[in-house]
């Protein structure tokens, strides 16, 4: 068995509404060891491997199904057994994933999709592999594989070091506490890097966190905080109960200080964090000078401060209220008179939630320098066995990143400690911070029982909180999201998805330009690229997740429009998990062949995607049966129709139910764009009115202006901003490349569009038949390599009965066919409709043949140009230089001057010549 191909989803997609990896599996002999034949041998061992397997319900949807499954009479195969094992490796690692699907691929005897959810991509990818090993070394000996693992593969080995690596993958408690809080109020999040820089919200609304810093954390109050001395001052000042305090910097300074201050002392580094370099209750000038030494391990500034007895409290706050307190207790083992310190330590880290660092709620406790020294005070060693009900400590400090240990006493803390940490937060400025309060019982105010503060803490770890040792768990991190999003608060942009095979690049722009019209800021992607606020930012085929993800993390973006093709869905599934409004303009043949599609109604499942993700609104062509049937499949709240077809029995049914349609009329001076919504009729603007609709004759346009406008009207725009809108987009180059841009500054009229598909040809060719063209009309026409055989074929029967000349050529990019093979499949299948050989020429090479097309034209002629590089082929025909000279029959006249050395024009200056869409000038510097 082995991996032939690999697609990460990283958002809905046609197998998932959330994110999935799939594999394309080839089992080779493995297609006839199904798990019945395999038996107990391989069963047996799998399941004492993976014990978590016993839970998985599969398609019995309860515990033990997958189990029975493998036990059936038929069995079932080992790409559906990779896919729970998968699954499964995941969970033990700690990632919460339950979902997959394995199915045989049609018309392909042996070859599986399997499909599995994942938290994280790298990790789903190891699991996946590690999976595959596992069954591979399970399987009888008469089985030769490729690939197998050796005899010494050992699993439990390489599950822990998966393990290991998928731990420095997840979240840290506090972080994943957090978006855990977000996922709950239905904020939407994005991981901006690989560690804990998170983004909750879209767009303008948007907040990071970093760990437990906020993007409205202080700069300044982090650095107050990260300043011992500072903060001791500031705390001081207002009358708070701090210790004092003296910064020194040699070992003799510190014994100093430590007499000045009074035995017994605290050594620790200025800007030290979690613990490190503490020493505590030193009572010597020895000790003292030992723990200056620890101390000058993290920092070369060293604070020697008074020491306070008492139990160690973390005292958090968020936003100006204390939402939870916890009493932390030093690392260390409680002896049973038995066993010695060094297995009682084994024991303790046998807990399932003792972790390595911060990777679970607790920390292993190691032995170190500090352990040691702590045992030598007591004349102990790690052979040393202690008492029953000895408590020994190997930790001074009680942080939980050192093994501490974490007891929850929110409820029961007195008012005046908790005002105090409220005090102390805000006088240094943090939206979220920790106290460190040191007292012998927190139930007593510190006014009465003493104590004092030893420590603020920016970014302070939510773990000992949400999962105490001991006591209550506490939502700390719900109060964060709800300051950074008050109830009521945005923290989503209103997106727009659109789909289809034709006409969404420009239903796109149209959308965005009336949405900028309306004041919004908008990020836009497409085919052309990625414009924020219509200026271009990335330019290229931008339609797919990575380009979503580039507008939702716009900080300036208040609304987003998402071409969405089918190539990004079909790699990568969508990039955002729901939107505002989503539209399907049509299903029709169009990369056939491609990416295990093979006919419209697959197709059309791949476009269906956007529309099962609305909330709002879902917008279907009702003139398009693969659409109309999208219907059935979106829990949007309202379902909009357009159609070109005023007497459409659905749509007349579904306007008389109060529903939604955008309808075109006709009326006596034209074509109306009529909008149906809840038994009201409100014209909404005439086509001929619509620039890009080229006075009404752009059917097509007609078609995405009235997408455009229902998508907008979805997205609560008003109507006359919506009519503005319209009526100020047209098809110029400019506002819409290569979507019907039309030149008139020759003695001829020309066209340039990028249909590439049997739909869209047949589109432009219906408006050139609605144009009055006195002379010739010529077609520059293609197909992209990669569509099917019958696909070319019929782009060349649709113009055949459209034109009066044709020059075939080929794109830039072949895509696996040969020099002039397109060009010649166009010729060859024009001559089977009769046209004739004198009216076809091969030209391959795109601007050799657009050059040919523009060097024949006469005066009133029309030239389509189905091109591919835009950009180069617009330049192309605004620049060409016919001489602009006819005589008296219309025909073309080119005149060549001879500009003498002197006389004449006088050249003794410089000559400027000016390029742009006007043409191309010479000027002398006098402006002549």
């Amino acid at each position: 068995m082995k991996i032939e191909s690999t697609n990460v989803y990283v958002g809905p997609s046609t197998f998932a509404r959330f994110p999935v990896i799939r594999h394309v599996l080839d089992l080779g002999v493995l297609e006839d060891w199904p798990t019945s034949r395999l038996g107990e041998n391989f069963i047996g061992p799998l399941l004492t491997l993976l014990p978590g397997l016993h839970e998985h319900g599969c398609s019995y949807r309860e515990p033990g199904g997958f189990v029975r499954r493998m036990r059936e009479d038929e069995g079932t195969w080992l790409g559906h057994v990779m896919e729970h094992v998968a699954i499964e490796l995941q969970n033990v690692a700690g990632s919460d994933v339950t979902y997959g699907r394995t199915r045989s691929i049609d018309g392909r005897p042996g070859f599986y999709n399997m499909v599995f959810q994942y938290k994280d991509e790298t990790v789903g990818r190891e699991a996946s592999e590690l999976a595959l090993q596992l069954i591979h070394s399970l399987l009888p000996a008469e089985i030769s594989l490729d690939g197998a693992p050796d005899a010494k593969w050992d699993f439990a080995e390489a599950r822990d070091r998966f393990i290991r690596y998928a731990q420095r993958r997840e979240f840290g408690p506090s972080t994943a506490s957090l978006v855990k809080a977000a996922e709950e109020r239905d904020i939407p999040w994005l991981r901006l890097n690989r560690y804990s820089l998170v983004q909750f919200g879209h767009g303008r609304y948007q907040q990071r966190i970093q760990a437990t810093t906020t993007s409205r954390t202080s700069n300044i109050a982090v650095e107050l905080a990260g300043d011992k001395e500072e903060t001791n001052s500031i705390l001081r000042d207002l009358g708070l109960p701090v210790p004092k305090q003296i910064m020194v910097r040699t070992r003799r300074d510190a014994a100093r200080a430590a007499k000045r201050i009074g035995f017994p002392v605290v050594t620790k580094p200025l800007d030290g964090n979690h613990g490190r370099g503490v020493s505590i209750n030193l009572k010597s000038d020895e000790e003292v000078e030992t723990g200056f030494d620890k101390a000058s391990e993290h920092g070369s500034t060293i604070i020697v401060e008074s020491y306070i007895e008492g139990f160690d409290h973390r005292l958090l706050v968020v936003d100006g209220k204390l939402v939870a307190a916890a009493k932390r207790v030093p690392g260390h083992v409680v002896g049973d008179g038995k066993l010695n310190i060094e297995q009682l330590v084994e024991i303790v880290n046998l807990d399932p939630r003792r972790g390595v660092g911060h990777e679970k709620v607790l920390t292993r406790l190691e032995f170190d320098h500090q352990a040691e020294r702590l045992l030598a005070k007591l004349g102990y060693d790690r052979n040393t066995v202690p008492a029953k009900d000895e408590i020994v400590f190997l930790r001074s400090t009680a942080n939980l990143s050192t093994g501490g240990t974490a007891i929850d006493v929110t409820d029961s803390i007195h008012p005046d400690n908790r005002e105090m940490a409220i005090r102390a937060i805000n006088a240094i400025g943090l939206d979220i911070g920790g106290v460190d309060f040191l007292t012998h019982d927190i139930t007593e105010s510190y006014r009465n029982a003493g104590g004092g503060i030893c420590e603020v803490n920016a970014g302070p770890g939510f773990r000992m909180h949400v999962a105490p040792s001991q006591g209550t768990p506490r939502d700390v991190a719900g109060p964060v999201i709800d300051m950074l999003f008050p109830p009521d608060s945005p923290s989503r942009i209103p997106i727009a998805a659109i789909t289809g095979t034709n006409g969404k690049t420009t239903t796109s722009r149209m959308l965005a330009h009336i949405l900028k019209m309306s004041g919004y800021t908008v990020g836009l992607t497409s085919t052309d690229g990625v414009y924020i606020d219509g200026n271009l930012s990335v330019p290229g085929d931008m339609t797919g997740p990575v380009s979503s993800h580039m507008i939702l993390r716009d900080p300036s973006v208040d609304a987003a429009v998402m071409e969405t093709a089918r190539g990004g869905m079909l790699r990568s599934g969508l990039g955002f998990q729901s939107c505002n409004v989503a539209a399907c303009l049509n299903v029709t043949a169009d990369h056939l062949g491609l990416g295990g599609i093979d006919t419209l109604e697959q197709l059309a499942e791949v476009k269906r995607v956007p529309i099962e993700i609305a909330t709002d609104a879902a917008v279907l062509n009702a003139d398009d049966s693969l659409c109309l049937q999208m219907a059935d499949y979106t829990d949007a709240e309202r379902l909009s129709y357009v159609t070109m077809n005023p007497a459409h029995p659905l749509v007349k049914q579904h306007i008389q139910a109060g529903g939604q349609a955008f309808v075109l009329e006709q009326g006596m001076n034209g074509h109306m764009i009529s909008i149906y919504d809840n038994e009201t009729h409100t014209p909404l603007v005439w086509t001929h009115l619509i620039p890009a609709t080229i006075e009404g004759r752009a059917l097509h346009n007609v078609q995405n202006a009235m997408f455009a406008a229902a998508l907008a009207y979805n997205m609560k725009v008003g109507l006359e901003d919506i009519r503005q809108g319209l009526r100020t987009f047209d098809s110029s180059f400019f506002q819409a490349p290569g979507r019907t841009n039309i030149y008139d500054e020759h003695p001829f009229r020309v066209i340039l569009d990028y249909a590439h598909n049997p739909a869209a040809v047949r589109a432009m060719c219906g408006l050139v038949d609605r144009f009055k063209v006195e002379g010739r009309k010529t077609i520059v026409m293609s197909a992209p390599g990669d569509r099917r055989d019958e696909d070319i074929r019929e782009i060349a029967a649709i113009a055949a009965s459209h034109f009066d000349h044709f020059i075939c050529r080929c794109d830039d990019g072949r895509r696996g066919r040969g020099e002039d093979e397109v060009a010649v499949m166009l010729k060859n299948k024009l001559l089977e409709e009769g046209i004739s050989i004198d009216h076809i020429e091969v030209i391959p090479n795109e601007q050799e043949a657009v050059a040919r097309a523009l060097e024949m034209a006469e005066v009133g002629d029309m030239i389509l140009v189905l091109g591919d590089n835009i950009k180069r082929t617009w330049k192309q025909i605004i620049y060409f230089n016919s001489g602009a000279h006819t005589d008296e029959t219309g025909k073309r006249v080119t005149a060549a001057i001879e500009l003498p050395d002197t006389g004449g024009f006088h050249l003794d200056g410089n000559i400027e010549i000016i390029s742009d869409e006007r043409g191309v000038r010479i000027a002398r510097d006098d402006g002549d």
